[in-house]
């Protein structure tokens, strides 16, 4: 049969058209600011019901103040979902939605400064599946918690928008798009955008708050006297000073052994038990390191066969007995944990309301993972490296690691956090001074040497400071509890190891130069800690040290 050319035209129109069809019923648009105002982000001052919603309250300009309101309504002519088909109409609803969702980009005065692909729990599925329109809360007065709160807290301290929206008139714009991450990123045409203009007030800063606060006596170190560009950690202490770098307290840098540089902020001083949480668990890497220096455990491939009777736990396996303790340093164990899914079973926020943390971390399923190949951040192993070396040594971890390791570096004051059993947390929340973290830092720079006395064999300093994940692209690597960072300085990097604590607590110890440096700092649980340390090293602190090389 010959087909004509209309003919064959309305076959491939239909077609097309089977396979662009809405893939659900999406909510009627029937409420009259919505009509006006399709493919749009407006911006308003206050929560106001799309019912409520008048034309007089969208804002097209404002005093932008952080501690007052920024809700955005978001009006588009379909649903996510239905934009999600669109990009791949092979993918069921919920497919879609565990793939893809909103993505966000942040333009201020024309310029990009943030983007961001919205994680797949952000948002309520079956509003993503219905809704063409919803509220996002960006800043709240009463601190409302809602994704929107966070992705403005990443764009505003975690990625230069608090910069690029200093005092003056400002167009911040803000543009929506669908997207979908299967083996390959898509990303859809823009579905809403709106524009705001803001007026930000000049912030306010005493010299007194700004100026470099003299190294006071008896601080334990040798004072260093080398140069450093006074006018950079003007500029930080500015920031600080004015909130743009947040709930910061302390920071020390010690170049070659000495103390150059000593800052503390927001009421904290040179006495304060710093509050570290994950720096912690860089001291297990330590302790287990000593106690193998001392016989006390016999290296770490060591099984936890050798310490447990693995078949009486919960989901036993021969996976298990292989375990080792160099498994558990690297986060590379096996077990089905991984603080950074909260869907993971051995997930951390799992393990504090049990009464045994030992027998959560044991009772885990293993995953299908080759141990020692695949890293995941897992805290209930670093708890069960802290149980071996309790059961392995001497009266137990508490007086050991006071013995071997605190009083050698002169540290007598220092809070631990307990397990459920009462015997030291090697998860974190170990507390002592930012000037005592910072001997634990130099002690490594040292390679394993304080006052002339070896404390740790300098093979475990190394071996602590290698990278174990070299073809891992997510991250720049990880060695036994200890992060591997590079920081770049103009053209040059910088290699780094490093402790590192929720709230943008750190000990870094660099490679090649001749810095440790301590930030501490109470930004916990808040998207912007850790972002907003490594910035004031890498714009602030190492400008400052290296200008005068």
């Amino acid at each position: 049969m010959k087909i004509t050319s209309t003919f064959a035209f309305v076959l491939i129109s239909c077609f097309y058209s089977g396979q662009n069809r809405d893939i659900v019923n999406a909510d009627k648009i029937e409420n009259q600011i919505q009509k006006k105002n399709i493919n749009k982000v407006i911006f308003l001052d206050k929560s106001i019901s799309i019912e409520n919603l008048k034309e007089s309250d969208i804002l097209k300009s404002m005093v932008f103040q952080e501690s007052q309101n920024l809700d955005l309504r978001v009006f588009t002519d379909n649903s996510l979902v239905n934009y999600l088909h669109q990009l791949d109409p092979s993918l069921t609803a919920d497919e879609l939605l565990q793939k893809g969702n909103y993505q966000f980009s942040f333009y201020v005065d024309g310029k990009m400064i943030y983007q961001e692909n919205l994680n797949k729990g952000a948002g309520i599925p079956d509003d993503k599946k219905f809704k063409t329109t919803f509220r996002i809360p960006l800043v709240s007065s009463n601190n409302e918690d809602s994704w929107g709160r966070y992705l403005w807290m990443r764009f505003y301290f975690g990625h230069d928008g608090i910069d690029a929206l200093q005092s003056g008139n400002h167009i911040l714009k803000i543009e929506i798009r669908p997207y979908l991450k299967t083996s390959v990123l898509k990303t859809g045409n823009i579905i809403a955008s709106g524009e705001i203009n803001l007026n930000v007030p000049q912030k306010s800063s005493s010299e007194t708050q700004i100026a470099l606060q003299p190294i006071q006596p008896h601080s334990g170190w040798k004072v260093s006297d080398d140069k450093f560009s006074p006018e950079k950690i003007r500029l930080l202490n500015k920031k600080i000073a004015e909130e743009r770098f947040k709930e910061i307290t302390g920071i020390i840098v010690i170049k070659n052994d000495k103390l150059l540089l000593e800052e503390y902020f927001n009421k904290s001083g040179r006495d304060s038990l710093q509050d570290t949480r994950s720096v912690g668990k860089s001291f297990a890497s330590a302790l287990a390191g000593i106690a193998i220096q001392d016989g006390y455990l016999k290296g770490e491939h060591q099984s936890l066969k050798e310490f447990y009777n693995l078949k009486s736990f919960k989901n036993y396996s021969s996976k298990k007995d292989s375990v080792t303790i160099k498994s558990l340093l690297t986060m590379s164990s096996g077990f089905d944990g991984n603080d950074d899914n909260s869907d993971s079973p051995g997930n951390e926020e799992n393990m504090y309301p049990t009464d045994n943390w030992i027998q959560f971390t044991l009772d885990l399923p293993m995953t299908e993972d080759k141990i020692g190949e695949n890293w995941s951040y897992f805290t209930a192993g670093v708890v069960v490296v802290g149980d071996i070396i309790n059961q392995s040594v001497p009266k137990g971890l508490e007086n050991y690691a006071d013995k071997k390791l605190f009083q050698p570096l002169g540290i007598s004051k220092y809070k631990w956090q307990f397990t459920p059993q009462q015997k030291p947390s090697l998860a974190g929340g170990l507390r002592m001074s930012a000037l005592d973290f910072a001997k634990f830092g130099q002690l490594y720079k040292n390679n394993g040497i304080w006052n002339g006395k070896a404390i740790l064999d300098k093979n475990w300093v190394h071996k602590s400071f290698s990278n174990y994940f070299t073809d891992n692209k997510d991250f720049e690597g990880y060695g036994y509890l200890f992060w591997r960072k590079v920081y770049q300085v103009g053209n040059k990097n910088f290699e780094a190891y490093q402790c590192s604590g929720n709230g943008g607590n750190k000990i870094i110890v660099f490679k090649d130069i001749p810095f440790v440096m301590v930030i501490t700092a109470k930004a916990y649980n808040k998207p912007y800690a850790h972002s907003q340390a490594d910035k004031m090293v890498q714009e602030y602190l190492l400008p400052a040290l290296l200008g005068n090389e």
